[in-house]
């Protein structure tokens, strides 16, 4: 039998997700954060990315195992009975996720420097169009790219904004990052690319002035960017973890699979 891990427990402020809480503490022994070496959380995706920055931002990075109690759950496993959730975790598969490093400079001069887990993206702050130069490992690729918006996602982010906007999925262990044009103006035909992971990105904001631009790591927003530049953050690795048959890689296998 599989070592069971010293666990930690978060919850979300939800009714749901607060009642599940109660139900888990009286299931079996909880330690501080500090002392873990899992968490459990429970909520939805937008909780796991939190809990996720949380660790990114201030430690300890140790796994996370979520319990979705939220709406889609990508990043999750399905909730049930909690009798059994020490055993779960102790079965669990393991997934490394590798953050984007995001360092965007403002019209300012301010440098600003954030982790994103699903994606990087540039989005027009006006009604009029945004104008970005688009350079990939110090080339310039596209001199003019004019759209809503582009983004950078990495494979756990894939499923997310990136395909709303007609991203490609990424499976896990790719080693790929999409780069993907939200409403592309110009060239009209240029419906993004897969990129090695070990890809350096670069945007500069042209006209910003007339089409100023906003640059968002996940849930964190910068308004008035001059420049960014996105690559994989390879110091700072997460793990998430998964039931087995349930884990990431499959769920993003069911995606393409959706009609």
């Amino acid at each position: 039998m599989a070592k069971r891990p010293r666990l930690a427990l978060l919850a979300s402020l939800t009714d749901q997700a607060q009642a599940a809480a109660a139900v888990l503490t009286k299931a079996t022994e909880w330690v501080s954060l500090d002392e873990a070496e899992t968490v459990v959380v429970l909520g939805g995706d937008g909780f796991m990315l939190q809990t996720l920055h949380q660790m990114l931002d201030h430690g300890p990075l140790i796994p996370a195992y979520g319990l979705n109690l939220g709406t889609v759950g990508f990043l999750m496993n399905k909730h049930r009975s909690s009798r059994d959730i020490a055993d779960r975790v102790a079965r669990a598969r393991r997934i490394d996720v590798a953050p984007l490093a995001m360092v965007a400079t403002t019209q300012s001069g301010a440098e600003h420097r954030f982790c994103a887990i699903n994606e990087v993206s540039l989005l027009r702050e006006t009604r009029q169009t945004a104008k970005l130069e688009v350079t990939v490992n110090g080339k310039i690729r596209i001199p003019e790219l004019a759209c809503d918006g582009v983004l950078v996602a990495t494979p756990a982010g894939s499923t997310a904004y990136n395909l709303s906007a007609n991203g490609p999925i990424l499976p896990l262990g790719s080693a790929m990052l999409a780069l993907t044009p939200i409403s592309p103006f110009r060239p009209r035909r240029w419906r993004g690319a897969i990129l090695p992971d070990f890809s350096e990105i670069r945007f500069r904001v042209l006209e910003p002035d007339k089409r100023p631009v906003a640059a968002v790591a996940d849930q964190k927003e910068l308004r008035e960017i001059a420049e960014v530049s996105v690559a994989i953050d390879a110091d700072k690795r997460l793990t998430l973890l998964f039931d087995r048959g349930h884990s990431l890689d499959e769920r993003i296998v069911i995606e393409q699979f959706q009609v």
